[in-house]
């Protein structure tokens, strides 16, 4: 990944703005703190509670555009529930959902799941773990804030960040000033819907059709539909395996490859089929690619992935995203190439967030407190042209996936530790241990399915370090 040397221009910065308290921005705001090196850090986040994705939001009557293909949407607007303190956002989460995680490679450097929780934690667990985690900084956190506009200016040499944010309670907004921001709203928020010939118009024709993950919640408005699932991925499989016990069998998965999880399918309950190709209105019909048409549909939900969205950011120029693919500017996926003191966290794909989070944060905290130096515009620019020419583009270039994830951790551990004030906040590092973990998080979920989902313990599946070289 290449050593940091060179020196650059000393930053000055005494005040950051966190935009977000899921699990990334809250990491984020705990090693900025732990550095002692600011005078003001204010974190924003929209809902009225720390959790980000595993805040769960009940069904809301949401519809998301059909098709999305563009990043380019407004600011999401929240709902406001009879008798709730506070208006909501949508998120997508859903109602039954346990981790992908095992609990020991999911958490906190400095705090654990309690010992009772589930080895693959419901989403209930996560929430609470979050909100503890919040704990010692609640008070740098302003709920139920909105931020609507970041815009770029110069003083005297350096950065001037003005941010724009609205209470979605009383309606007032603020405007306040600061030296740095840290980008931590996720990219859980505009779905993307490919634009398949004759999706407008079939969905114009059946508005209800059509939607997307991040608007399901639970399978019990599929009973005895006929429900085909677009995408193979974690949310994919596990939707569908949920709208399978009681939608019409079988439930059809539009697939376009093998996936990271897999299930078992018998053709019975679950089937799966190429990628759709076409929407037709008549008989509420869609075509697949290998020429199979199938009628009467009653439901198709895109299990399908979000585009990278910063709609408070819009003014940046050139723009931080074109297609919605990738983020674009950034050196090791974090610091904004021309404006550095422009961060972002946890925009990897395949990758274990919360300690990943803490690394990135734990880089933020040294760098503008000039206790780490950046390397030079052009050797950062020369860093990403090399990212892009290895991996492409779009998506892929965010995703890192064991070992990858692993050695960037570790990587971003042992810059931290070159800092001129050594560490004031310890970040993660993956030890053998955590690297074995990783590798194997995949056959640990299947046996922990395969068993009832009820273990704790990876020694309860049988997954012991010590004895990894024996037969399970």
């Amino acid at each position: 990944m290449g050593s940091i040397s060179r020196p650059v221009a000393a930053f000055n910065v005494k005040r950051i703005a966190v935009i977000g308290a899921g699990p990334t921005g809250l990491a984020a705001t705990k090693y900025l703190l732990a550095e002692k090196a600011f005078d003001i850090i204010d974190t924003y986040e929209q809902q009225a509670e720390v959790g980000g994705v595993w805040n769960y939001t009940p069904s809301l009557t949401e519809r998301v555009p059909v098709p999305q293909t563009t990043p380019w949407a407004p600011p999401e607007k929240p709902s406001w529930p009879k008798g709730a303190p506070a208006p909501i956002f949508s998120n997508p989460m859903y109602e039954k959902l346990n981790t992908n995680i095992p609990k020991p490679l999911m958490k906190y450097s400095d705090q654990d799941f309690p010992a009772d929780a589930l080895l693959y934690p419901t989403r209930q667990d996560v929430q609470v773990y979050l909100v503890k985690y919040s704990q010692d900084i609640r008070y740098l956190i302003s709920f139920s804030s909105q931020v609507e506009d970041v815009t770029l200016s110069e003083a005297n040499g350096q950065d001037l960040w003005t941010l724009i944010a609205k209470s979605t309670i009383t309606g007032e907004q603020s405007t306040k000033q600061y030296d740095a921001i840290v980008v931590a709203n996720g990219h859980y928020s505009v779905p993307w819907i490919p634009a398949v010939p004759g999706i407008a118009e079939f969905n114009a024709a059946y508005p209800s059709i059509i939607s997307h993950s991040k608007i399901y919640r639970s399978p019990e408005s599929f009973k005895g539909k006929k429900v085909i699932v677009v995408g193979n991925a974690a949310s994919g499989l596990d939707i569908g395996n949920q709208i399978t016990a009681v939608c019409r069998k079988p439930l059809l998965n539009s697939i376009n490859g093998p996936s990271t999880f897999q299930l078992p399918v018998d053709g019975v309950t679950k089937e799966e089929v190429p990628k759709i190709i076409e929407y037709i209105i008549e008989g509420r019909a869609v075509k697949f690619e290998d020429g199979r048409v199938e009628k009467d549909i009653d439901a198709i939900i895109y299990a399908t992935g979000y585009l990278y969205s910063f709609p408070f950011l819009k003014s940046l120029d050139p723009p931080l995203v074109t297609t919605g693919r990738r983020t674009i500017g950034l050196w090791q996926q974090i610091f904004h190439i021309g404006h550095p003191t422009l961060a972002f966290s946890a925009l990897g794909q395949k990758i274990i967030p919360f300690p990943l989070s803490e690394a990135q944060g734990a880089a933020m905290a040294k760098v503008w407190s000039n206790n780490l130096s950046l390397l030079s515009v052009e050797e950062m620019e020369a860093w990403e042209k090399s990212k892009v020419d290895e991996l492409g583009d779009g998506t892929p270039f965010h995703v890192l996936g064991y070992p990858k994830d692993a050695a960037y951790i570790n990587y971003l551990h042992d810059w931290v530790k070159e800092a001129s004030n050594g560490f004031s906040k310890n970040p993660p590092f993956w030890d053998e241990r955590l690297c074995w973990l990783r590798e194997i998080y995949v056959d640990i979920k299947n046996k922990f399915a395969d068993t009832g989902m009820k273990a704790t313990s990876l020694e309860e599946l049988g997954f012991d370090f010590d004895k990894r070289d024996s037969k399970l």
